[in-house]
């Protein structure tokens, strides 16, 4: 069996982070970057308006680069009671696992972003065991469309109360 030599791509797993910001905001969403190598969570989350922020929501983000990934991803199981959201980021950006001479170009491969917003009791419920003794969260390939995308950071703005951004539009009476 060939053993491969762990790749380490900092940059673009750094990414996922800075994505997951960037749709959080796009939806209105008042969100920070915790500190590095914080224990539990990556970014917290809260209202915009002051008057209405009652809380603060803890994120976890998770990604995988390849586009040929088993769509799991290691969590500890104790770090289950820091964080409220769990986001995996899919960021597709090639194929990594397959012998390289069945990819005519590994870039052919790559596809758009996919995030998966899950609640943490959501995300417990597919905690497995591996045999490695990791724990990690495995996610099924059908039925998670509420929890994909825009629905799923949906989730998040419904937590914290957070309307959708609209302008609202009034007619001075006559």
């Amino acid at each position: 069996m060939e053993h491969r030599k762990k790749l380490s791509l900092p940059v673009v797993s750094l990414s996922a982070e800075y994505l997951v910001i960037g749709h959080l905001l796009r939806r209105n969403i008042l969100t920070y970057k915790a500190p590095p190598n914080n224990q539990g969570y990556d970014l917290l989350c809260t209202h915009p308006d002051p008057a209405h922020a009652t809380k603060t929501l803890r994120v976890q983000v998770k990604s995988r680069y390849q586009t040929d990934c088993d769509r799991s991803f290691p969590v500890r199981r104790d770090s289950f009671r820091h964080f409220d959201y769990l986001v995996a980021v899919f960021l597709n950006v090639g194929l990594f696992f397959c012998p390289l001479d069945e990819a005519d170009d590994p870039k052919n491969y790559k596809g758009d972003v996919e995030f998966v917003v899950l609640p943490n009791h959501v995300a417990l419920d597919m905690l497995r065991a591996v045999q490695s003794g990791f724990s990690k969260v495995h996610l099924p390939k059908a039925g998670m469309e509420c929890y994909r995308n825009d629905e799923g950071f949906e989730l998040i703005a419904r937590d914290l109360r957070v309307d959708y951004p609209s302008r609202m539009t009034t007619r001075k009476s006559r």
